[in-house]
């Protein structure tokens, strides 16, 4: 587990369990966290993956003190889950967030500002640049019966961020948002990270994921099967680079005898592609010198990853044990 730089960590979850019991006559126990541990750092965009049943929306729950845990702990901004006061510093979008439909945009937030304790002026004042932050300034005054899904989620963001708290838990923030309006999201949430709020979402559209998140964490079976930085996560096991090459087909060909080369490209003026497996960093500049020896230009050099997808899919379908990156 990566140690902290800035003291302790946002959210920090050691071997966290929780146990459900179901059935009236035949008691049934289901393990929805099997011993979890990781940790957010302050000022990062952290995900949280799985498939459905994994475990993902009970973790949540007990961050929040929704739900208690039955075993190990868990902590928010150095405060044990649950806490009062570690629930002040926190600002939360649910799934499918239902807001009452007799409102305005602007009368919404006065409502779950106050819930915040906040009084009206502060709301009053920073309602306008927080609808205006996620794309709907112009829409304080309208009814929200008027809004899409997309527009209520960025309303849902804004009553998240009114009492100007250091941590964001957004549960699938993006759901029914537009292409555009994705994109504006995550320049919303990296603007919050670089003002140094840390955000966690839960999200199953991982191309979002993959785009905004420092690092990611996957749930499969109430096990955390893989955790670290995205570009680890999807880096391939087998070292594969794509290189950009200049010079004659027949000289370059001749320097790489020593590999197999996955796939071959030529493009106009003399430029080629070749993707080397090459295993490892040595077997990389052996390959770089011998390009060089024989005066062929490397124009480039690309290590392939996987998608977060296909990385994630890989993982789910492993059977070993988990374990952190």
């Amino acid at each position: 587990m990566q140690k902290s730089e800035n003291g302790s960590p946002a959210i920090e979850v050691d071997g966290l369990k929780k146990t459900y019991t179901d059935g009236l006559i035949r008691r049934r126990t289901v393990e929805a966290l099997r011993g979890v541990t990781f940790r957010v750092e302050k000022g990062t965009i952290f995900g949280l993956l799985g498939p459905n049943g994994a475990g993902k929306t009970t973790l949540i729950k007990v961050l929040l003190g929704i739900v208690r845990k039955s075993g190990g702990s868990a902590t928010l901004m150095g405060l044990p889950a649950g806490n009062r006061l570690s629930r002040v510093k926190v600002g939360y979008l649910p799934e499918n967030h239902r807001i009452p439909r007799h409102h305005t945009a602007n009368s919404a937030l006065e409502y779950y500002g106050a819930l915040s304790g906040m009084p009206v002026r502060e709301i009053r004042k920073r309602r306008s640049e927080l609808l205006e932050l996620v794309g709907i300034g112009k829409w304080g005054p309208a009814s929200i019966k008027t809004f899409s899904k997309g527009m209520l989620q960025r309303l849902g963001l804004a009553q998240a961020l009114m009492h100007d708290p250091d941590l964001l838990v957004l549960d699938e923030p993006t759901d029914g948002v537009d292409p555009v309006g994705r994109s504006e999201m995550r320049d919303t949430l990296r603007r919050l990270k670089d003002e140094g709020k840390t955000v966690f979402i839960n999200s199953h559209l991982l191309q979002e994921i993959e785009l905004v998140c420092d690092r990611v964490a996957i749930l499969v079976k109430g096990e955390l099967r893989r955790e670290g930085l995205v570009e680890t996560i999807t880096r391939r096991q087998e070292a594969e680079f794509e290189i950009s090459l200049q010079g004659s087909e027949q000289t370059i060909r001749e320097a790489l005898r020593d590999w197999r080369i996955a796939e071959w490209s030529a493009s106009p003026g003399g430029q080629y592609t070749a993707v080397l497996k090459l295993g490892d960093q040595p077997t990389l500049n052996k390959c770089v010198d011998r390009l060089r020896s024989a005066g062929i230009s490397i124009m480039e050099i690309v290590r392939r990853r996987d998608t977060l997808e296909e990385a994630f899919l890989d993982i789910v379908r492993q059977p070993e044990s988990p374990f952190l990156e």
